[in-house]
């Protein structure tokens, strides 16, 4: 049985106090879950105080963006390493919106994912198909795109340590959800991908999580599916009666 997984993305949202305000809501209501893994991922701003609020709980810490060198002349970026002095167990890698806006590829998803694992930080490798893409029919073409060319000399050992988030570019902060067994189609896919590049084992021990509107109100209909994990929620992640709501809903 895979242990669910959700995940706070902030995204640039929330100054220092406001995320210190935020997470000791989440450390208080959250306290008494242990079937869930749960962890946040605050702007780099906040990643040091919030470390601090969550140590010693069972609310973890993650961070929306990693390079991929320990050091170096990379003005404005965040090395594995800086992450790792923080207490940081979780780092999201090639969301949409870095690929969208930043002009991320499957090549530096590679580096990333690398450099993630070479520091024992567990990646959540963003994977997903833009709404043109879901109309012509390719989404299973861009699937396959994002996790073979991202998982690039990836061993079976590491990828098992990873996490997989389908995140549906078409229904993020859109108020428009896929649907469960759209959902489950998508997962059940990259499930059979991770079979075909790796082994049953593998497919069968790596949890992905669906991104894209996530909502109190879908979260129990999402997770009913067998192969959603989890969920990597943004907006209602700034919330913290809804993020709680949906940590609660996803317990098995």
């Amino acid at each position: 049985m895979r242990k669910p997984i959700i995940a706070g993305n902030w995204k640039m949202n929330k100054t220092v106090q406001e995320s210190l305000e935020l997470v000791e809501g989440l450390k208080k209501e959250l306290k008494d879950i242990n079937d869930v893994d749960i962890f946040v991922c605050p702007p780099f701003t906040s990643l040091a105080k919030v470390a601090e609020v969550i140590q010693g709980t069972n609310v973890q810490l993650g961070a929306q963006d990693v390079y991929w060198e320990d050091a170096g002349a990379f003005t404005g970026e965040i090395s594995p390493l800086m992450l790792k002095g923080l207490n940081c167990r979780y780092v999201i890698i090639g969301h949409s919106e870095r690929r969208t806006y930043f002009g991320e590829t499957n090549d530096s998803v590679n580096k990333k994912l690398k450099a993630a694992i070479r520091h024992n930080l567990t990646p959540i490798i963003c994977v997903g198909e833009r709404l043109e893409q879901r109309e012509k029919g390719e989404t299973f073409t861009v699937i396959t795109d994002h996790v073979q060319n991202g998982l690039q000399g990836i061993t079976a050992e590491q990828i098992k340590k990873a996490v997989i988030a389908y995140e549906p570019v078409w229904a993020i902060g859109t108020g428009r959800t896929a649907s469960p067994d759209q959902a489950q189609e998508v997962h059940n896919f990259i499930r059979q991908l991770l079979q075909k590049l790796y082994s049953q084992q593998v497919a069968t021990e790596v949890r992905i999580q669906y991104g894209g509107s996530v909502k109190p109100d879908n979260i129990s209909d999402l997770m009913a599916q067998a192969d959603v994990d989890g969920a990597l929620v943004g907006g209602a992640s700034l919330k913290s009666d809804a993020f709680i709501k949906i940590v609660k809903g996803a317990r098995q």
